[in-house]
Formats: C-alpha cells, sequence, structure tokens
C-alpha cells in the first residue's frame, strides 16, 4: 500500500462526487469574479445557510486542508507554517491553512484553482482552540475583510438550557444585522425558511444513508466518506439534497439486494477518529482479509436536524450542538458514542486512530477501549498517525498491526 493510495469506492454516486466537488470551487472562484461576497467560516455553523439564503458564497478553510492532503499539497504548506515557528504537535489542520495563506494561494498543479480572498470572515467563540486560532491568523493575513467575532457558550449538548438557545438566536440576529450592513443586501424570511428546509432534508437523507450501513453485508464502507463533502460545503442547498437522494436511492438498492463491499464480508469494523485524509487507502486494506469499515466517529457531526417552523432557533441549535457531536465532547459521552454505534452496527472490532494532531477527539481512547473490553467484549487495536501530516504515519507500522488485528478477530469469530 503506497502511502499516498486513494481508496477504492463501490458507489457511482461517490464517483461522481468529484464533479460536485469541481463546481462548488468553481462557484467560489466566479464568485470572486463576478462581485459575490465572499466569506470565510468554520464547517457546522448556523452561518452557512444564512450565506446560502442571502446569495452570499460561503468559503470553508477547514474544508480546504483535506483537499491539500488528498492533492500531495500539504507537506509544501506544512513546511511554510514550520519555518513561520509553528510546532509539528499542533493540529494539521492549522498549520496546512497557515502555510496556504502565506504561501503561493495558486501553485501551477492544483486542480481545483485557489481560494478567493474573503470580503467577510466569521470568526468563532467557540469549536476546539485550533480552528478559533485558524480565524484569528487569517483576520491578521487578510485585513481589508469585515470581520465578524461569534460569540457562542461552548456546552456539552445534554447541558443546553433555555438561555443558551435564546443567547445564540441573538447572535444569529446579529450575524444577519452585520452581513446587511457590510454587503447592502437583505435577508428575504421566505428564502430563509426554504434554506433551512433544504438544510434539514439533507440532513435526513443523510441519516437514513448511513442506517443503510448496519445491514450485513454493508453496502457501502468508510472509503466512500467523501460523499460528507455536500454536508459541510453545500447544507442548505437543492444541490445537497439531489446528490444525497441519489446517494440514498443507490444505497437502499445495493442494501435490498445483497450487494456488499467485498463478495464475502467476514469482519465489521469501526473507525474511531479523524481519517488520513492523504491515505484514505487505509479503509480497504482491512479487505484483502474480510473486513470492511461500516462505521466511523465522523459521520455523527452531521446527524443533526433542524426545526423548519422556527428557523432562527434552528440554525442557533445547530451553531451551539455541531462541535460538541464530535470533537468537544466529555470522555464519558465519547465511551457511550462508540459503544452505542459498535451495538447498533454488528461491530466485530475497533480501530483507534491515536490521531497526533488532534488531541480532543483522541482523549480517553484507552478508556473507550477498555469499556469494549469488558462491555461487549469487542477487541480494539491503536493505529498511530495524523488526520493531515503523512510524516506521522507510518504504512509498515499499521499494516503490522492490522494484520495482526485481524488475525485475531477472524480467529475469535470462526475459532480459526
Amino acid at each position: 500500500m503506497e502511502k499516498t493510495k486513494k481508496s477504492t469506492k463501490r458507489l457511482k454516486t461517490a464517483k461522481a462526487l468529484n464533479q460536485v466537488v469541481a463546481e462548488y470551487y468553481l462557484e467560489c472562484t466566479d464568485a470572486a469574479k463576478t462581485g459575490k461576497p465572499v466569506g470565510w467560516m468554520p464547517p457546522m455553523n448556523g452561518a452557512i445557510e444564512i450565506f446560502y439564503a442571502m446569495d452570499l458564497q460561503p468559503v470553508f478553510p477547514e474544508n480546504w486542508s483535506p483537499v491539500c492532503a488528498a492533492f500531495g499539497l500539504a507537506p509544501k504548506n506544512f513546511e511554510i507554517s514550520e519555518g513561520m515557528g509553528y510546532s509539528r504537535d499542533l493540529c494539521g489542520y492549522l498549520r496546512n491553512l497557515i502555510g496556504y495563506v502565506y504561501g503561493p494561494m495558486d501553485p501551477a498543479d492544483m486542480p481545483l484553482g485557489r481560494l478567493p480572498d474573503p470580503d467577510i470572515i466569521i470568526s468563532p467563540g467557540g469549536g476546539c482552540i485550533p480552528v478559533m486560532k485558524i480565524f484569528h491568523v487569517l483576520e491578521q493575513r487578510f485585513p481589508n475583510a469585515k470581520v465578524f467575532s461569534a460569540d457562542l457558550p461552548q456546552i456539552a449538548v445534554g447541558e443546553i438550557k433555555k438561555h443558551h438557545i435564546e443567547y445564540a438566536v441573538s447572535e444569529i440576529h446579529r450575524l444577519v444585522d452585520f452581513l446587511c450592513e457590510v454587503t447592502g443586501r437583505k435577508l428575504n424570511y421566505d428564502k430563509l425558511m426554504e434554506t433551512v428546509i433544504l438544510s434539514d432534508q439533507a440532513c435526513a437523507l443523510w441519516d437514513e444513508i448511513m442506517s443503510f450501513r448496519k445491514y450485513v453485508p454493508t453496502p457501502f464502507s468508510a472509503a466512500e466518506i467523501g460523499i460528507m463533502f455536500v454536508m459541510v460545503t453545500r447544507q442548505g442547498t437543492r444541490t445537497a439534497v439531489e446528490f444525497l437522494t441519489r446517494v440514498r436511492d443507490e444505497v437502499k438498492e445495493r442494501a435490498k439486494n445483497h450487494t456488499g463491499v467485498i463478495p464475502d464480508e467476514k469482519i465489521r469494523l469501526f473507525w474511531d477518529n479523524i481519517p488520513l485524509w492523504y491515505n484514505l487507502g487505509v479503509f480497504n486494506y482491512f479487505e484483502k482479509m474480510g473486513g470492511v469499515v461500516v462505521a466511523e466517529t465522523y459521520s455523527a457531526a452531521w446527524s443533526l436536524r433542524l426545526d423548519t417552523d422556527h428557523p432562527f432557533k434552528a440554525l442557533a441549535l445547530k451553531s451551539l450542538m455541531s462541535y460538541p457531536l464530535v470533537s468537544c465532547v466529555s470522555i464519558e459521552r465519547r465511551k457511550e458514542m462508540v459503544v452505542n454505534a459498535c451495538r447498533e452496527y454488528a461491530i466485530d472490532g475497533v480501530v483507534l486512530h491515536r490521531n497526533k494532531s488532534c488531541v480532543p477527539i483522541t482523549l480517553g481512547q484507552m478508556d473507550i477501549k477498555r469499556k469494549l473490553e469488558e462491555e461487549l467484549g469487542i477487541p480494539s487495536v491503536i493505529i498511530d498517525a495524523d488526520h493531515m501530516d503523512e510524516r506521522n504515519f507510518s504504512v509498515a507500522q499499521f499494516q503490522t498491526r492490522a494484520d495482526a488485528f485481524m488475525e485475531m478477530l477472524l480467529d475469535k469469530k470462526f475459532g480459526r
């Protein structure tokens, strides 16, 4: 397995995703050319739907990092950021983005062009610390951009109270007022309603698609994780709903026909933590011994339904809940999430990605490991890697651990 090996995809719609991705970045480029205001923002927040409702162009620099990793551009960006004094121990997204914006932003070998400079920056007051620091750097790098400093309480999903929601709603209104002032555009309430409805439809489709992975054999694996692109960039648009409808229909048909990822599915695996964006082929590696990664932690980020009758409240709740669903969550909640997923998806073994540059999602993995063994009797293996920096991933070490783990799982399940 080569370090930069791409994943093998079985879904026709997953292969068609390339066009969806290209069209999005072309839209970003065209926005800058035509004078449509461009706003850079973190993913998973209520500003996305506001931007689409006001015909503004949202851009997601954090999502650009996996794109750079996939195209092999991240090492150049790391070199620049490390030359500026940023340690290799810091988040790979942060180091890649800093290197990107302070380096040549339009490299000749970038198939998707470049990100347009922001007219607006939505600087978050919540989420993980690196995300907030990324936007502080962006404020310095693009001093002419108008900055909205968001302010939200960072609390666990189960602890959200009425006053938290009320404050978040006030922040959504403050954002709308800010955007109206700096762009000269107005928010059409009917358009906002339509956008929130489309966003909720996408979430419903996402949940339905994920539910088909419970089938044995599973109709698709983590190797198709790229379909989440529309959940990052296109929430609130017909593009997301139409694409996910096609994915749902194809997955449903495969489940109905008992068409699995591989001809003989023997072992069902769960992947904890962020994928290796520079080497999604690791998901396929287990297939040679009958293993399929049928579920992963990252998918849960998009399981968030919206109250379409109250759009401002819906977007406020989305802003409060999105990060705590995956990254800003207690160890007890993390254990509960993984154990429940293992039950629902009939998991035989868990791969714990010990992510060098994302500590929040890595904390508690030894506790998860013990709970899986004690409560469900499910074995797990730890894979040392990094979601962005391939220098922190040893192919040989991964193969050795993966092979031994699969041998043990097969022996445990089939007594051979």
